[in-house]
Formats: structure tokens, C-alpha cells, sequence
């Protein structure tokens, strides 16, 4: 049987419940402005998005430290050749299944590079990366989280072949297109180096998690990077100047400027994103070395099966789409090539919003149940793909 660590599955399996609620909202809640638009979004709309930030980079650092533990049965040649293998397999799942789930498109005329392209291609970085010290891993990794921001005072190209590898490597704000024909794109939602910062640092942080360390130490490490982190995040924020390219500003009223406060850029992860979400996340970690009790055991259940949970909760939340689509006699057309389709017309409150979340991640339990204790009972090399 193989052995896992309780915690790490614990802080992975809340954080894809957490994130279940944002591809709910993105597939069933009426379309509209930017939940993060501060003219026009409220208190809990807001929080129903901002709370999904904490996903992203949680995956890719978890990564991080997953490919640290990889490698301790592993030569670093097999850990080399397996990470390549890794992320191709994951850059080619987003291109072709979530893809076609966001779109709805057989066709691709859209291709969407989400969070398993930017976990992808950072285990293939890592992949070359791993025959360097310890702390040559550490320094790089920081740079890129600290230094990614001087970019924003810099004019960075948009067209031609330069402008692409920019979208795809170093900016895409917003989300970036890429023209590859008259009818055909690419959207690069998550540009691969500053992603890769954040595994660079998870992997450094493996370290703690190998066999041997002092638990009560790795405790300590985590709590203090995680308020050391987090702090870092009110002090750049209260000054305003830099680590994120929209400072904060008072707005309407004290809760929406709290809001702003708050609101750090996520595309491409800025410097205060990645403190506001990694400082909790740490101190998450330390803690839940010490959880005990039914909602623990609860979030291993997913945290046990995370590409399989990414992938079958995805499906289902579409069907139930199509489903809801169906039986409200809408029309179900294609107008142009939308990021997330959806049908005209269609659409839920958000309270509606949340009880399909609760069902979809009820629906799922035992599935990723049954998923987790076979994969752990079981050796077939595809199995470490999946």
C-alpha cells in the first residue's frame, strides 16, 4: 500500500471542494460582469470568487512538494524522465478534454491553457531544474515570485511570434488570445514562469515533508514562512507601490474597500496574489498535521484523488449544464467561439449556485473514494498519470 501524507491530502482535497463552487458559478450562474469589479460586484459574490484564488496556487505548490517526494524513490534521472512524461500528459489534457469542456467546441477552434498547462509545463522546468542544488532551486524560484512584478512598468509585446511567447511564458493578463487563424485561438490563461515560481518553491518545501524530518520542526517551518508570508502581503499592500499592477483604493463604501484591499491580480499571479494565498496556505498546513475528526477525513477523500476529482467533477458539472439546458427548452446555438459556453439565456442565482455545489461535491464522494483506495492499493504504472 502506498503511504500518504494525511496533511497534504487534508489542505488538496478543501481546496478542490473550494474550487467545485467556482466551476459551478462559471457553468450555472447567470452570466455578468466580473465578480471582482468593484463598480459593480457585491460582498458575497466577490468572496464566491476571491475564496477560488486560494486553488490555483495551492495546486501548483502541492505539486511542487509531490515531485520532492517523488523523487525520494527515485533517481533524479527518473525523476527527470517521469516529470517530462508528467507534464506532457497534463499540458495535453487541458488542450484537449478541458478544453472541451470550457468551449463545448469538438471542434477546437478555442484552446484554453488552464491550470494543468501551467502545471504541466512547470514540471517539465522542474524536470531540467532538479539536478541543481537545493538552494539554486530556492533562489530562482524567488526571483521569479519577487521579480515578476518589474515587469509591469515594462512594455511587453502583443503581436508576431514574440508577443506569443510572451503570452504564453511570462504575461497573460487577463487572458491572453493568440490568433491562429481566421476562426482559430489559443487562450493562455495561466502564462507558464510565474506558475513555475510557485512549484520551484513547493519543491524546495518538499524537503521538510521527507522521511526522517522532525515533525514538530516542519510544524514550526510552516507556520512561520506562512505569517512571515502573509504579513508580507499587509505591509506591500498597505504601501501600494509594489507587487501587484492595480494598487487598492478606497471605494464606496468600507466592505468594498476592503474588497480591494484584497483583490491582488491573478493573471499572471503578482507577487501580493501569491502572498495572500501561500501565507494561509502554510499555516493551513501546519495545523492540519493535527486534524482529526470527520471533515478531515472528509477532504482526503479528494485530496487522495485530485486529477481524477479535476477532471469527473468537470464532466459532471457540464452534464448538469446541458441537462438544466434541456429541460428549460432554451436553444442550444453557437455565437462565435466563447471561453465557457453557455446557452442564452441560461442561468441561476447564486444561492441556486451553491446548492448545486453541495450536490455536486455529495455526488462525487464515494467515487473519489473508490478512486483513491484503488490507486493506493494498486501499481500499474498509469496510475501515477491519473
Amino acid at each position: 500500500m502506498k503511504e500518504r501524507i494525511h496533511s497534504i491530502d487534508i489542505v488538496r482535497g478543501l481546496i478542490m471542494v473550494i474550487m467545485t463552487l467556482d466551476h459551478c458559478r462559471d457553468f450555472l450562474h447567470f452570466p455578468g460582469p466580473s465578480p471582482l469589479n468593484m463598480q459593480t460586484t457585491t460582498v458575497i459574490l466577490f468572496f464566491t470568487r476571491w475564496v477560488t484564488h486560494f486553488c490555483a496556487p495551492t495546486f501548483v505548490f502541492l505539486s511542487g512538494v509531490s515531485a520532492f517526494l517523488a523523487g525520494q524513490k527515485r533517481s533524479k534521472k527518473e525523476l527527470s524522465l517521469f516529470l517530462l512524461k508528467r507534464g506532457a500528459w497534463l499540458i495535453l489534457s487541458d488542450m484537449l478534454i478541458i478544453s472541451f469542456l470550457f468551449t463545448f467546441d469538438p471542434l477546437y477552434h478555442v484552446v484554453v491553457l488552464e491550470v494543468l498547462w501551467a502545471i504541466g509545463f512547470g514540471m517539465i522546468i522542474l524536470a531540467l531544474l532538479i539536478h541543481l542544488p537545493l538552494r539554486a532551486i530556492t533562489a530562482i524560484g524567488l526571483i521569479i515570485i519577487f521579480g515578476h512584478n518589474l515587469l509591469d512598468h515594462v512594455q511587453l509585446p502583443e503581436n508576431g511570434l514574440t508577443g506569443a511567447l510572451t503570452k504564453l511564458f511570462v504575461s497573460a493578463s487577463g487572458g491572453a488570445s493568440i490568433p491562429l487563424s481566421v476562426n482559430r485561438m489559443v487562450v493562455v490563461l495561466y502564462a507558464v514562469l510565474p506558475w513555475a515560481g510557485i512549484m520551484l518553491l513547493g519543491y524546495v518545501f518538499g524537503a521538510v515533508y521527507k522521511t526522517g524530518f522532525n515533525a514538530e520542526r516542519r510544524r514550526r517551518i510552516l507556520l512561520l514562512s506562512g505569517v512571515c508570508v502573509t504579513l508580507l502581503f499587509i505591509v506591500l499592500r498597505l504601501i501600494n507601490h509594489y507587487g501587484d499592477p492595480a494598487p487598492w483604493s478606497v471605494q464606496r463604501n468600507a466592505a468594498h474597500t476592503f474588497l480591494s484591499f484584497l483583490n491582488a491580480n491573478k493573471q499572471p499571479p503578482s507577487l501580493l496574489f501569491v502572498s495572500v494565498t501561500l501565507g494561509p496556505v502554510l499555516i493551513l498546513l501546519s495545523f492540519a498535521e493535527q486534524f482529526r475528526g470527520r471533515f478531515s477525513s472528509f477532504c482526503r477523500v479528494y485530496g487522495n484523488a485530485p486529477y481524477f476529482y479535476f477532471i469527473v467533477h468537470l464532466c459532471f458539472i457540464r452534464v448538469i449544464n446541458m441537462v438544466l439546458i434541456v429541460l428549460t427548452g432554451l436553444p442550444i446555438k453557437f455565437n462565435g467561439f466563447p471561453l465557457v459556453w453557455q446557452a442564452d439565456g441560461f442561468g441561476y442565482p447564486l444561492w441556486a449556485v451553491y446548492l448545486f455545489w453541495a450536490f455536486v461535491v455529495a455526488a462525487l464522494y464515494f467515487p473519489a473514494k473508490w478512486y483513491g483506495n484503488y490507486k493506493r492499493n494498486h501499481t500499474q504504472w498509469w496510475l501515477s498519470y491519473l
